[in-house]
């Protein structure tokens, strides 16, 4: 029978840390657009700092609720139902930033996206639990486990934003993986994944010039690959050491929305290598904490959660890392914890606080 002992006070401090890295660097990041934007340096810093403060509350309320009482059919499905409907919801809203990503609330922007990720991760562990023994059946397992991911998936894209499509895609495969799918099924989804990959890609024109930028920034230097040259000379010039924090030059106008989807270009320049690695150490080490937590578990529930939370946040710090870095085209996911925006910091932290409860339970 199970046993409650102390959370994972690693895993807790690391979480501390990333956040209160993310508000230095979110005020850092911002100060100068935001004095110029809206008169005062610490407009974007109090907003997220509001938002951390609810995402706290949330990760600790999760933290003391019985990771054990999610697992309910009625919950698992209106919680499906809710994203589902929030995801149509944002296509009847006036368009933001050309996309239909929000629903505004007045001092809040929510995006729907976000919480697809952890529905998705409810939804598998509910369904997959007790069919692990029956993970090779495509037809009674595998494909009804994915239909939740592709509607979402379809959706997302439609607003557009791959890049969060993606990041639930490889949560599910994480998923599955860990649950023993056959190496044949992966193989099999990424072939069907290449036609309309590549319509979205290349076929779209302004995704299109995202992928020519990706290869060859230089070839467009003040248009598509303005964001990746701004990027490359933010790290580049940050050095050892670093520049300084507070003393980044690249995010005075030059880089795109420095405090959210370049923030860790302004961690580079003003931390340096050093800096840079200390944070992506961070995220390693929580991504171990959190797989730790699936291993420890013989809860299938629990496990599948433990893994699908850890490799929410892994991948999307892999993904926004890799963009800042160039290794991968340009795509709109937030760093965890660290990036602006009250979405993805409140969300990510009440799935944190799932994660805490599990390793509270032990055998």
């Amino acid at each position: 029978m199970a046993k409650r002992v102390s959370a994972d006070r690693w895993l807790f401090g690391v979480t501390l840390l990333l956040v209160f890295a993310g508000l230095v660097m979110v005020f850092s990041a911002s100060a100068i657009v935001a004095k110029a934007k809206y008169g005062s340096e610490t407009a974007f810093l109090a907003k997220q700092s509001v938002f951390a403060l609810i995402g706290m509350v949330a990760m600790f309320a999760l933290m003391n609720l019985d990771y054990r009482k999610l697992n309910r059919q009625g919950l698992v499905f209106v919680t499906l139902g809710v994203t589902s409907v929030l995801l149509l919801a944002v296509f009847l809203l006036d368009r933001s930033h050309n996309t239909h990503r929000w629903i505004k609330l007045g001092f809040f922007s929510f995006q729907p996206s976000e919480l697809a990720k952890p529905a998705i991760i409810l939804f598998l562990a509910h369904f997959l639990e007790s069919r692990l023994r029956s993970i090779t059946d495509l037809r009674h397992t595998i494909l009804p486990a994915i239909v939740p991911t592709l509607t979402f998936c379809l959706l997302i894209v439609a607003q557009p934003d791959l890049g969060t499509a993606m990041t639930c895609a490889f949560i599910t495969m994480a998923v599955l993986f860990i649950c023993g799918m056959e190496g044949k099924y992966f193989l099999y989804a990424v072939l069907l994944a290449i036609p309309p990959m590549y319509v979205l890609l290349f076929r779209t024109a302004w995704r299109a010039r995202r992928m020519v930028a990706f290869i060859n920034p230089f070839a467009d230097p003040q248009g598509a690959g303005f964001h990746i040259i701004q990027s490359l000379i933010a790290v580049g010039t940050g050095g050892l050491t670093g520049q300084g924090l507070m003393e980044g030059k690249q995010k005075l106008f030059y880089l795109p929305e420095p405090q959210t989807d370049f923030i860790f270009a302004v961690v580079s320049e003003e931390l340096g290598l050093i800096g840079a690695i200390l944070f992506v150490a961070a995220f390693a080490f929580f991504c171990f904490r959190g797989l730790r937590a699936a291993w420890n578990t013989h809860d299938n529930f629990a496990r599948l959660l433990a893994v699908g939370i850890t490799a929410m946040i892994g991948i999307q710090a892999f993904f926004n890392i890799s963009v800042v870095l160039a290794l991968l085209p340009t795509k709109g996911i937030p760093l965890p914890f660290i990036s602006y925006g009250g979405s993805s910091i409140i969300v990510t932290l009440a799935c944190v606080g799932v994660l805490l409860n599990i390793t509270q339970q032990t055998d």
